[in-house]
């Protein structure tokens, strides 16, 4: 029963990361993604960083869901 909740939770944060990922992508190129912009790296502010923040929290919570499903197995 645990082990299905994890992976439930595995899932649903994978897919939350990834979209909270692609939001914060910069610069609309390919180049871009890749390092390829001349754009000025600053400070994150307002929504920028809570997204920022709320992202390095999904990869805690996917980390910590298949640390706990690997040790509950």
């Amino acid at each position: 029963m645990t082990h299905n909740i994890f992976q439930i939770i595995t899932i649903i944060s994978a897919i939350l990361m990834t979209v909270m990922i692609l939001l914060q992508t910069r610069g609309a190129s390919l180049g871009a993604g890749f390092g390829g912009s001349g754009e000025l790296f600053t400070a994150r502010r307002g929504v920028e960083k809570s997204m920022h923040q709320f992202t390095i929290i999904l990869a805690v919570i996917f980390v910590g869901s298949l640390v706990l499903s690997i040790v509950g197995a």
